[in-house]
């Protein structure tokens, strides 16, 4: 009954139109008067200790660190030099966005940011060039959800948090996983654009390769920094992202010096937006967490999926549909904050690794960032890309095609995880 009463309140304060750190707060007050336990300090508290966490002091760093990049220089850099190496090839444009989205994923961690400096920088290139505008907006919001799986991404963060897993393990974990994104896009492309008549440009000498090379150098140095600190234990996920905030803020100012004193005012201001959105979202899902383990909620749920936990393929295929359908109609962090105490203890029933499981259920997120209605990544390209959602869902279906492709691989051959893993946390 518990389980009823706190799905039914979260669904209709969210059809009212109430936003969903709002709805996660009204659910756990009518979870409370549920369970005739009423009381303020108990949100009170529970809202506090929500926001109050060592780990969460990554995301505003992050996220301060994408804001610099894109103000100080980096975000074209890096453009510029996929640009020079594979511009040349039939579809060429195409290549450096799925290039260019490796490269920012390792730098920023959000799908959102990743796609908006993406798509309004290569969209209008490659509409100029001929490409058709719905393929193009769909292949750059396909290759933004790249960000929150490979590191630094801010979704495992959240995972980590909330169902208290190593986030270094599951940066770590990602790895593969968006790589292979990355290498799926590149296969679909490569068969799209293979009979497409667009512009192509000139094949740049080495000299200008290199040129490219040396401008993004200090970008493309970032991801390495932060893996490698992590890898070798030289800093924390929170630690990584102060220094990739710092380190972003001194290549803008000093090295491009494109990143003006009188502009950092105004990027903290909307590295600081971004930040108390998510940051009321986790103090909110903590409200929501507590009263979820003190209803038993996830025994209830564990009772209901009961059947599957000793078959942890079925279970993980059934969690898998779940997260998928759930995912159409809620967006990436509340679905994380909202499930992730619902299923962990089931998932650790069942003995599936955590680090495994986060992985997948971040991936299956982040699918759901580009299916109708509530994508925010399909709704942020349509905006960029001056187009209707009808239109990129045209465009945008195989590449949907390709992540679900990978999310199945990775469902089937868990071994693809977890054999790197071993590798590379050892």
């Amino acid at each position: 009954m518990a389980l009823g009463i706190f799905v039914t309140s979260l669904l209709g304060a969210m059809a009212l139109g109430m936003p969903i750190a709002f709805a996660l707060l009204a659910s756990g007050v009518a979870l409370m008067f549920f369970l005739d336990m009423f009381d303020t300090q108990i949100v009170a508290q529970n809202l506090i200790n929500g926001a109050d966490n060592f780990p969460l002091m990554a995301i505003p760093f992050f996220i301060l660190a994408g804001e610099l990049m894109n103000q100080g220089g980096i975000s074209k850099r890096i453009i510029t030099f996929a640009l020079a190496f594979v511009g040349h090839i039939r579809g060429g444009l195409g290549y450096v966005a799925i290039i260019a989205s490796l490269i920012f994923a390792g730098l920023s961690g959000s799908a959102v940011a990743d796609t908006a400096a993406l798509g309004a920088i290569l969209i209008p290139m490659m509409v100029k060039a001929g490409y058709d505008r719905n393929r193009s907006t769909g292949l750059i919001a396909a290759g933004g959800i790249i960000a929150p799986v490979l590191p630094p991404s801010i979704p495992m963060i959240m995972f980590g948090v909330t169902g208290g897993v190593s986030i270094t393990q599951l940066f770590m974990a990602g790895i593969v996983p968006g790589i292979l994104m990355g290498v799926g896009l590149t296969i679909a492309w490569a068969i799209i654009s293979r009979k497409s008549e667009v512009e192509v440009f000139p094949r740049k000498s080495a000299r200008e390769m290199w040129n490219a090379t040396k401008q993004a150098f200090w970008a493309l140095l970032l991801p390495l920094i932060i893996i490698g600190g992590l890898r070798g234990g030289i800093f924390t996920p929170t630690e990584a992202a102060v220094v990739a905030a710092f380190y972003a803020l001194f290549v803008g100012v000093v090295i491009y010096r494109e990143l003006k004193i009188s502009q950092f005012f105004s990027v903290l201001v909307s590295a600081s937006k971004t930040t108390s959105v998510v940051m009321f979202l986790a103090a909110a899902a903590m409200v929501s967490a507590w009263l979820i383990a003190f209803a038993n909620i996830p025994a209830q749920l564990s009772d209901l999926l009961g059947p599957f936990v000793e078959h942890p393929l079925m279970l993980m295929i059934v969690i898998t549909v779940l997260v998928m359908i759930i995912g159409t109609a809620m967006d990436l962090t509340p679905t994380i904050l909202i499930l992730t105490p619902v299923l962990m203890p089931i998932v650790k029933e069942a003995g599936i690794d955590p680090v495994y499981f986060g992985v997948l259920f971040v991936l299956n997120n982040c699918i759901g960032l580009l299916t109708p209605p509530v994508g925010t990544v399909l709704n942020v390209a349509c905006g960029v890309g001056k187009i209707s959602m009808e239109e990129i869902m045209k465009g945008i279906w195989p590449f949907l095609l390709v992540h679900t492709l990978v999310l199945l691989l990775l469902l089937f051959f868990p071994a693809i995880v977890t054999v790197p893993l071993q590798w590379l946390i050892k």
